[in-house]
């Protein structure tokens, strides 16, 4: 009983600081964001968020463990859902609750979103609907080619919001000119390469800590009786902490604009980067891999892209466009424990 209420205590802990080290993470990638100046600033929180992810799920492919080959699938059809229907929608709950509207520009929401709901039917759908394989799997070399086509597509993403149309993803003044850098002076050259450092250390301390409790996790899920894809939502919802949290705080500020620009950022990055890195993984030490998705969480996510589609299509929200992606995630956290 006392080594039980020991490792309780230990489990708490672990989870608390893991707590810490996400919100150390925001804070220190929203000082080089402001140095950067957007939307430069979000895709340091993104990728490095992602890197969380990517070592996670390799980590999990590689111990062998029962289900293993399903994590990568779970995990990332969990960062779709929770960003699309859980980030967003609180987002734009907090933010029209504050501030009744906010408008963002709707030219890059929507080029982010049409190219998430293509490399989510690249990576998730896909599989089903091949015939070279019985069940949701890839050949390796259909492995291989969506793997390669997601990065190829997050890459050209990257190079339309950063380059060609970045002005798509700055945010507005009152008066409608574009301000990139109206949420905070920039920080001297010390102070930004301070926070690089305990970015990176933050980054570390949450990998680490995440991993020391995935046991737990898998142990929880185990003795709840819950579907095994629990774990794969646990996962997403850690790594998305930092960014979750940053786009709400973003929001609240009147900043929705931020608040898109990282969670869809995220969520391309989880699909850009996290699929090809497992994809070369699986095919180098020969793991299984299953990617395919149920018809039930076809269904789902198909009605996130519809409504996120129609949510982001005028550039103005509204606390009830909030409230119907909030109830739509709710309706996926029940299903994935009462399909």
């Amino acid at each position: 009983m006392t080594n039980l209420l020991s490792q309780t205590w230990f489990i708490t802990l672990m989870g608390i600081t893991l707590v810490g080290a996400a919100l150390s993470a925001v804070h220190h990638a929203e000082v080089i964001a402001h140095k950067t100046g957007e939307p430069y600033g979000t895709l340091v929180l993104s990728i490095s968020v992602t890197i969380i992810e990517v070592s996670l799920i390799i980590a999990m492919m590689l111990s062998g463990h029962e289900g293993s080959e399903f994590i990568a699938r779970d995990a990332v059809f969990a960062t779709v859902m929770i960003v699309v229907n859980g980030v967003i929608g609180l987002c734009i709950f907090m933010g029209g609750f504050k501030h009744h509207e906010m408008s963002f520009r709707n030219e890059g929401t929507n080029s982010a979103l049409a190219v998430l709901t293509a490399m989510a039917t690249f990576i998730l759908v896909m599989p089903i609907v091949t015939t070279s394989t019985p069940g949701p799997d890839f050949t390796k070399s259909q492995l291989a080619f969506a793997g390669v086509a997601c990065f190829a597509l997050y890459i050209a993403f990257l190079f339309f919001q950063t380059v060609s149309h970045r002005d798509y993803y700055l945010p507005k003044m009152e008066d409608g000119k574009i301000n990139s850098d109206a949420h905070a002076d920039k920080p001297s050259n010390l102070k930004t390469s301070i926070s690089v450092f305990l970015l990176l250390l933050s980054l570390i301390v949450v990998v680490g800590l995440a991993e020391a409790l995935n046991p737990a996790i898998e142990a929880g899920v185990k003795a709840a009786d819950a579907p095994k894809t629990v774990v794969g939502i646990a996962i997403a919802m850690l790594v998305l902490l930092p960014e979750g949290y940053a786009a709400v705080r973003a929001a609240r500020a009147n900043r929705l604009q931020s608040s898109l620009n990282l969670a869809l950022g995220s969520a391309l990055a989880s699909i850009g980067l996290t699929i090809p890195t497992v994809a070369i993984i699986a095919i180098l030490f020969n793991l299984p891999l299953s990617l395919g998705i149920s018809n039930l969480n076809m269904a789902l996510m198909y009605l996130s892209f519809f409504t996120g589609a129609l949510t982001l299509a005028i550039g103005r929200t509204t606390l009830l466009q909030g409230i119907v992606h909030l109830i739509i995630f709710f309706e996926y956290l029940f299903l994935s424990l009462v399909p």
